[in-house]
């Protein structure tokens, strides 16, 4: 239960002054949610200085200036295009305050004449004359303290003005509780020169400098810090959770994996190997197991896990693989199914569409032990899914599971579960805490020998209609090809190519043999069309970014991508992995517009001249920032409300740090900072960490 400090902060938007359940709606799609702590979470990106003070003929020409006025005249537009002006005055001259669709009576009460009145806004001119187009504020001079110095400046959306976003974070922020148990530690504030939590969003949202809303300033970084370490004490307690002792080491015999050994058609590189030693040092040690199996494309991670999986089998117990999609577990339990056999391993895979009597004896298979490893989607997690004995759950395609499934996962081990996780996305080094904080990690940075370098190439849009030709010949050669455009209809705001256009396109050129996914289809139609295209009954495949993984099509040997441009450096090379995974040459194309900038440029060359994923993260990483990885390529990476990666990651190592020796010293979190950590934690919606420690 969340605690009675916090409910003022989570209670709904309707109970702050002014806000009723029609204004709500906008204001709620603003600030991304319906509650007051999401309003104050909605930081505004800029200022407006309001201090100068000039008359009307010393104010600079467009800049905000406040200055006191006296009302001349009022003259209302001729027609409905005609704005409505104010003549206004003092003693150095004369300027007009321009209102567009002025309505009502209610200029002439707000600017009676002869009244003095303080306008604030921009100052501007037209045809020669000094004008100041709908001022920001208009008060009576005694009213001045009505005036912000400083002026934040916030997101907004459709249906709220930046005065009416002004008004409601001043409400949240009043009803914000100012007598929260401080949860950082003394010293650490003391050395950053970091105030205090209600002084830091009083800082942040009624500014006096700019320093109080930059990203560096101490405000800023306390309030990131804060869900800094938030993130990483969460993980932090996850870990603990999961490497409890639990008395039975997983020890296997060799004899499957040497089984498995001799029916593969190559040798495991040193990395798979190196891996697979660190697997089983996990498995054998009285700790769960929690690793990250971090791969690039190709460099073999389900063969490693297969061998994972094939250690807890020789030890008497049983594994389990989760994949993401139904696709991707057909494939894996396609592509596993020789080596299984091969090595005496039962495999078995179960999905939503295994239904009737096929489900009713998988699930009795696993329960009596007869089922080695299973292979499926988030089934997995379902109750009625009883083993006899769990020994260890892969996670394949990590970014794409938060941490409570694995954790309900986990649960499935009645004496203690191992989990190893894969990614075949790289991320840099210095990004993996935000989401993997709470693993050890191995890295396979080779690729299996005879794994054939795909053959990329920057081409212009303008030769679009060569590259189509280039396709028919490619698919008269007997080749498949996907064709990735990067969004999924027409935008009126954009000119990026659409999906559904090109499907349109393609289809009247060839006929019978193209398919469309993207993400808005249903799964079922989705997972359809992907089967055909990998049965080879469509040749030509259109798509968004839905194909970047868990497509395994060895016959598929051509991918173009349209403005390539407009894709992340990491994202390019996912989707250049679908393809090179057979015998025959393949071949990506990265179509980029002719207007395509230097920054955009210099990334698809980088793709073109390096295959190493790990090289390409680090480059994405420099020329895309953090921020923008993290927000648009990690789907289960924690969302930051308070955190600009590009700022702040400095201080997610001093995070995980904290973390680590706060638990190490308070493993329940029950000492006076141990409670306000419990605070902290609920206040960044950390809730199941809570409750994974009030579960003892």
């Amino acid at each position: 239960m969340r605690p009675a400090s916090l409910l003022p902060l989570f209670a709904s938007l309707t109970g702050l002054s002014g806000v009723g359940p029609k204004t709500s709606k906008p204001i709620a799609k603003a600030v991304g949610g319906e509650r007051v702590v999401d309003v104050l979470f909605h930081l505004p990106f800029a200022l407006v200085d309001r201090r100068a003070r000039p008359t009307i003929m010393t104010a600079a020409v467009n800049e905000i200036a406040t200055i006191e006025v006296e009302v001349l005249s009022h003259r209302p537009g001729r027609g409905p295009r005609q704005p409505y002006r104010v003549t206004v005055g003092d003693a150095s001259g004369e300027m007009q305050l321009v209102y567009f669709k002025a309505e009502g009576d209610w200029l002439t009460r707000l600017l009676p004449i002869g009244s003095m009145r303080l306008v604030s806004g921009r100052v501007e001119t037209w045809e020669g004359l000094r004008q100041m187009p709908h001022p920001d504020y208009v008060v009576a001079p005694e009213d001045a303290a009505k005036i912000p110095p400083i002026d934040p400046i916030y997101p907004l959306s459709a249906g709220i003005t930046a005065r009416a976003m002004a008004r409601v974070v001043g409400a949240a922020l009043d009803h914000a509780p100012r007598d929260l148990p401080e949860w950082l530690d003394g010293p650490l504030m003391r050395r950053e020169g970091w105030p205090a939590w209600f002084e830091a969003w009083t800082r942040v949202h009624r500014p006096e400098t700019a320093e109080d809303v930059s990203a560096d300033g101490p405000a800023r970084l306390r309030l990131a810090y804060d869900e800094l370490l938030a993130n990483q004490l969460a993980l932090a307690l996850v870990r603990r959770r999961l490497r409890r002792t639990r008395g039975r080491p997983v020890v296997g015999t060799g004899v499957v994996q040497e089984k498995l050994r001799a029916a593969l058609p190559y040798r495991l590189t040193g990395g798979q190997e190196q891996a697979i030693a660190e697997i089983a040092g996990d498995l054998a040690a009285p700790l769960r197991m929690l690793r990250l199996l971090q791969g690039d494309v190709g460099a073999g991670k389900t063969v490693v896990a297969l061998f994972a999986m094939a250690i807890a089998v020789e030890a008497g117990r049983q594994a389990c693989l989760m994949a993401p999609t139904e696709l991707l577990a057909r494939q894996h339990g396609k592509s596993l199914a020789g080596l299984c056999e091969a090595a005496g391993l039962r495999l078995a895979v179960l999905t939503a569409r295994d239904t009737g009597a096929g489900r009713r004896r998988i699930l009795s298979d696993l329960a009596a032990g007869e089922i080695d490893v299973l292979i499926g989607t988030h089934a997995l997690l379902e109750g009625e899914v009883v083993y006899r004995d769990l020994g260890l759950a892969v996670i394949d395609e990590q970014h794409r599971f938060g941490v409570d499934q694995r954790l309900t996962l986990a649960a499935k081990g009645d004496d203690g579960l191992d989990v190893l996780v894969m990614s075949a996305t790289p991320i840099p080094r210095t990004l993996t805490l935000t989401a993997f904080g709470d693993m050890d990690v191995s890295r396979l940075m080779e690729k299996p020998a005879g794994r054939k370098p795909i053959d990329t190439r920057v081409v212009s849009l303008s030769r679009l209609d060569e590259m189509v030709a280039g396709v028919e010949r490619a698919m008269a050669g007997g080749a498949q090809v996907y064709w990735v455009c990067p969004l999924v209809t027409e935008s009126e705001t954009t000119d990026a190519a659409a999906a559904e256009d090109r499907f349109a396109h393609l289809s009247a050129r060839f006929p019978g043999l193209v398919g469309l996914v993207h993400g808005r289809m249903k799964a079922a139609e989705k997972d359809r069309v992907m089967q055909e295209f990998a049965e080879g009954r469509l040749k030509l495949l259109v798509a968004t970014t839905v194909i970047e993984v868990g497509v395994d099509v060895p016959q598929a040997t051509v991918m173009v991508i349209e403005q390539a441009e407009r894709f992340g450096l990491a994202q390019l090379h996912q989707l250049r992995g679908r393809v090179g995974r057979g015998a025959a040459a393949s071949f990506c194309i990265l179509l980029m517009a002719d207007g395509a900038g230097k920054t955009a440029r210099q990334r698809l060359e980088t793709l073109r001249d390096t295959d190493d994923g790990f090289v390409i993260a680090e480059a994405d990483l420099k020329i895309r920032g953090a921020g923008e990885i993290l927000g648009t390529r990690q789907s289960g990476v924690p969302e930051f409300r308070l955190v600009d990666m590009d700022r702040h990651l400095p201080l997610m190592e001093i995070a995980h740090d904290d973390a680590r020796l706060i638990l190490d010293q308070d493993p329940q979190l029950k000492t006076p900072r141990g409670e306000a950590l419990r605070v902290l934690l609920y206040l960044f919606e950390r809730d199941a960490a809570v409750r994974y420690l009030a579960s003892g």
